[in-house]
């Protein structure tokens, strides 16, 4: 009995030694956020946002931090993430992303393992790496933008994010997109991949317009979080162009509202609610004839819409409309 009794006192030992060692490794890991981002400016729309991916859980919760017409901030590699807000209130003030960084790092006790970039809506950047943070780590920064990373497979990773961003063309989100792209291609993160996350943001950007996020989305466990990411950005998209239209059209700017929607339609086509909205903003824009042909296509799509569209006051100067009762019957 009594042998059994220290085997299983060693057995409790070493099951709580296990715990304590894998706890250790799990906060370490969850402090240390291997990762490459980029903050980027579009002078053209205004916009201002953050790609990011790692080998890390959920890091979209961590890393980006952006606000209209103030500035985007990318906080990782033990990430301190009060750098996200205070960055953007440094800037707020009127300081330099230059200027914010040396004002986050000056009372951090960390701040050789901090890594951090930040933008600005006149276009100057900055990106910084503490000399602690973990090999391979480094960024560049340029107009409108700074890249940055750590735990890379090599600097290939910000330099091809970089001529990325610079090179490719298209709207902000794509062209932060395409840096995360390039820099995967280039080895990336070299733990692996498991999370990515994209933030732009613009004035009244969000639903309804009542706050900035334009486009927010993230994917924050998957085995190939790039293509995920992707494939929820082409609908994201969609959503921001269908939203800046809604938003013009109960702001009564039926000009901007029709040019969105038009845009929101050539992307989804098959979108019976896109179509339906569509006729609704063509309608009080004065194109009713072709408003008709929208909700001809809408009714088509979706039968469910019928219910509705007889006495749907945002379809009112369709009332008189011949075809109109035909259409929704």
């Amino acid at each position: 009995m009594k042998s059994h009794f220290y085997v299983l006192i060693l057995y409790t030992i070493l099951i709580l030694t296990f715990c304590s060692l894998f706890s250790q490794n799990a906060e370490r890991e969850s402090e240390n956020i291997g990762t490459f981002s980029i903050v980027g400016y579009d002078p053209e729309t205004g916009e201002l946002g953050v790609a990011v991916a790692s080998r890390f859980f959920a890091v979209g919760n961590v890393v980006p931090w952006a606000k209209a017409g103030i500035g985007a901030v990318a906080t990782q590699s033990f990430a301190n993430t009060s750098f996200g807000w205070r960055g953007l209130e440094f800037l707020e003030k009127g300081h330099s992303p230059e200027e914010a960084v040396k004002m986050l790092l000056e009372d951090d006790n960390d701040a050789k393992r901090r890594q951090v970039g930040i933008v600005s809506p006149d276009g100057s950047s900055a990106t910084y790496t503490g000399e602690e943070c973990l090999n391979w780590a480094g960024g560049r920064s340029g107009k409108n933008y700074a890249c940055q990373g750590n735990i890379l497979a090599g600097e290939a990773v910000v330099v091809e994010m970089e001529k990325a961003f610079v090179n490719i063309k298209g709207s902000l989100a794509e062209r932060l997109y395409e840096a995360l792209l390039a820099g995967e291609a280039a080895g990336g993160d070299a733990r692996g991949k498991q999370s990515a996350a994209l933030l732009v943001v613009k004035e009244k950007g969000g639903y309804g317009g009542y706050t900035d996020r334009y486009i927010d989305i993230r994917v924050d466990d998957h085995p190939e979080p790039f293509q995920e990411l992707g494939r929820i950005l082409k609908i994201a998209m969609i959503n921001a162009y269908w939203n800046q239209g809604w938003t013009a059209y109960k702001e009564k700017r039926y000009k901007d509202a029709l040019e969105w929607q038009e845009k929101t339609a050539k992307l989804a086509p098959y979108n019976a609610e896109v179509q339906y909205d569509l006729a609704i903003i063509r309608a009080w824009a004065g194109e009713k004839d072709k408003a008709l042909v929208a909700l001809e296509n809408a009714l088509i799509l979706n039968q469910g819409l019928k219910k509705g569209a007889p006495n749907d006051q945002d379809l009112k100067p369709l009332f008189k409309m011949p075809g109109f009762k035909e259409i929704v019957k």
